[in-house]
């Protein structure tokens, strides 16, 4: 993530082991050299070599992450205030989810994020934040203790879902909306299994439930056992409980199916033996 420091002679921006200040500071980030085609002449050379930056970003996110214990990420606003309700939940939320032998993954930056990563950071948990580069904000909060930071909102929302069992989801606006709805999408169809995504800040979704009920399901553009993806509630510990819940079940299952596979081997093995012996 792009870091800018306005003490001293200049503005200062930080992009992974560049420093960049005043006129040399770019306009434009990374994802919008990739993804805006207009005025892009030099396209077919230049996106070449983008493609091994977004390689080199995921090789990173995979290599500082791999040995990272049990996760859930924590999204929210920015912009929430530090005494606001959603940061006194998300940190409580934090410390909560630290307590019960996760790790909490945030966006790194301040408001909710920093909330949840506090949280976790008290409770003697791993504290880790996910940076992107943005024009406006924001830098790595203080309360993380792993940081990673990244050009391309792509690579970095694999690392949210490749490294959590869940998502937990406070109020915030278009960046969370974003992470919730594909997780979401991602549970709907399969591309994930037992994920629990949890909202929390139950006045503030109110709307978007009444509307994903009233007008989404209503008009079959999602199943009725769609709204049962998310759970909703204010209460921190039944948030956890149903997050270590859903990973027990998942375990149960997967050690059914080592076992049904295990047995069908050893039938068929039987089976083989017998049929050699006549």
């Amino acid at each position: 993530m792009e870091q800018i420091n306005h003490r001293g002679p200049g503005r200062e921006r930080h992009r992974g082991a560049v420093t960049m200040r005043r006129q040399a500071i770019p306009a434009s980030t990374a994802d919008q050299g990739l993804l805006d085609s207009r005025a892009r002449a030099d396209w077919r050379t230049k996106d070449s070599w983008r493609a091994l930056r977004i390689l080199s970003e995921f090789v990173e996110g995979f290599d500082t992450l791999a040995d990272l214990p049990p996760a859930v990420s924590v999204f929210g606003s920015a912009r929430s205030k530090p005494d606001s309700p959603e940061c006194q939940l998300a940190e409580e939320v934090g410390a909560a989810l630290a307590r019960a032998g996760y790790a909490v993954i945030t966006g790194g930056g301040p408001g909710v994020m920093e909330a949840a990563n506090r949280g976790a950071s008290e409770a003697g948990g791993r504290s880790v934040g996910l940076g992107i580069e943005l024009p406006f904000e924001q830098g790595i909060n203080e309360w993380v203790d792993l940081a990673i930071d990244f050009r391309y909102f792509f690579a970095r929302k694999t690392m949210f879902v490749k490294y959590a069992q869940a998502f937990v989801v406070l109020p915030g606006g278009f960046g969370t909306l974003d992470e919730l709805f594909e997780a979401l999408t991602l549970v709907q169809t399969g591309k994930v299994t037992r994920f629990p995504v949890v909202l929390m800040g139950i006045d503030y979704w109110q709307g978007l439930l009444d509307w994903l009920r009233d007008t989404m399901a209503a008009e079959g553009k999602i199943g009725p056992v769609d709204l049962d993806l998310i759970c909703v509630t204010d209460d921190v510990a039944a948030a956890v409980r149903h997050i270590v819940e859903a990973e027990a079940a998942l375990s149960t299952e997967q050690e059914a199916v080592r076992e049904d596979a295990v047995a069908r081997t050893a039938a068929d093995q039987q089976a083989a033996a017998s049929e050699s012996e006549h």
